[in-house]
């Protein structure tokens, strides 16, 4: 299956390119090149698969070992699924095996040793559930455990909050945790694991204040070095009630887990008035480790005109810049390139942000000044054939 995307870009003599992998809820993984020629980009697909179908939510990347792994959310049917692929050098994917999950997996992570055996760890929304795999070569792999979590009662915001909701799986900057923050039971989970056989060991969670919502979060070194003894900030995102808030981590003895310590708290807006309804999503801390952006969904903060005369209404990206003391200081707003921008990636040099607008159908190439950390316009903007729900670059 190819899909025939709309572009907006001038066409160039390709000087550079790029290759990124994009998933969306039409059931397609496609791999599309960014090309460049004196500053002028376009975009255009080069391969696609169903093999993720029907409702592909996620991709993990493992650029090391060349390996790409797809979560099937599972939207119409009973169950999700698991598939892997292997990357070929001209950004097309070869399909290895594909296997039935615990429904609803939306964000997965690996850990374990570089070197030794390795897992994959799940987080399923509408499963309640984190699962993990085991890892064996070439994109094989096998389960490994399966922990379900169950509510005693609705939360804060009952129609969200009416059971776990396992939203994304990370690693700390150690490499010896993965956290999982649970929007429906307003907690983060916090995980520790058996060295050899990689299964997870639940610890004391991080607990948020009632109608939170935590859905995405990242840590951040000020300095640039990971390890236990040394400065280390966790930002969490709220859906719920649209907040960043930054907590200091304190590494508690003998792998007993972390210790949290609320250092800030704000809006995703910062300094602006808060539109109604607005729902964050995506963070991540720029390849320069000096800011923090986030993706605001269901805003529509910004009107773009269209090549043909039409108005896309837009949603936003924030951008704020970090300070030594784990706290933040709101430094832009800007437009998404689209509707709904469910996740977002930031390629390694810092210049690019690639958007995926999940209502809008597409993914926006926002330009970034790694000087200022300023988030300018798109270079390139390309159409796929369902609902985004991620875009990762090859790299």
């Amino acid at each position: 299956m190819m899909l025939a995307p709309k572009i907006l870009a001038i066409g160039a003599t390709a000087a550079s390119a790029a290759n990124l992998f994009v998933s969306d809820y039409g059931g397609a993984v496609t791999s599309f090149a960014l090309t460049a020629s004196n500053g002028t980009y376009a975009l255009n697909d080069t391969f696609s698969t169903d093999e993720c179908a029907p409702s592909p939510s996620w991709l993990t990347i493992d650029a090391n070992r060349g390996l790409l792994f797809c979560l099937n959310e599972g939207l119409s049917t009973p169950n999700g699924s698991l598939s892997s692929f292997t990357i070929n050098g001209d950004g097309s994917l070869t399909h290895v095996m594909n296997e039935t999950t615990i429904s609803g997996p939306v964000s997965g992570v690996i850990y374990g040793a570089a070197a030794g055996q390795r897992a994959l760890a799940l987080a399923h929304y509408s499963g309640s559930s984190v699962t993990s795999y085991l890892l064996n070569g070439g994109g094989k792999f096998a389960l490994n455990q399966e922990l379900t979590y169950t509510l005693d009662e609705p939360g804060a915001v009952p129609d969200r909050q009416d059971a776990p909701h396992e939203h994304e799986a990370i690693t700390d900057p150690t490499g010896k945790y993965i956290v999982v923050p649970d929007l429906g039971a307003d907690l983060v989970r916090i995980f520790c694991w058996d060295d050899e056989t990689l299964k997870l060991r639940e610890l004391d969670p991080l607990e948020t204040a009632p109608g939170t919502g935590p859905r995405h979060a990242v840590f951040w070194n000020p300095y640039g070095v990971a390890c236990e003894e040394c400065t280390t900030y966790f930002y969490l995102v709220g859906e719920l009630d649209s907040t960043i808030t930054a907590f200091s981590v304190e590494y508690l003895p003998n792998g007993g887990g972390l210790n949290f310590t609320q250092v800030f708290n704000s809006t995703t807006y910062g300094l602006l008035s808060l539109p109604e309804g607005n729902a964050p999503a995506e963070i991540q801390v720029t390849p320069d480790n000096r800011f923090i952006v986030i993706s605001n969904r269901n805003n529509t903060s910004f009107d773009l005109p269209q090549p043909d005369g039409s108005i896309l209404e837009s949603d936003s990206l924030t951008t704020f810049k970090l300070q030594d003391d784990g706290s933040l200081v709101w430094h832009q707003l800007w437009p998404s390139g689209g509707s709904f921008p469910r996740q977002f990636s930031i390629d390694k040099t810092g210049s690019l942000v690639a958007v995926a607008n999940q209502n809008s159908q597409n993914v926006a190439i926002l330009q970034r000044d790694t000087a200022t950390g300023l988030i300018g316009e798109p270079v390139a903007r390309v159409t796929v054939g369902g609902n985004t729900t991620c875009v990762v670059w090859d790299e």
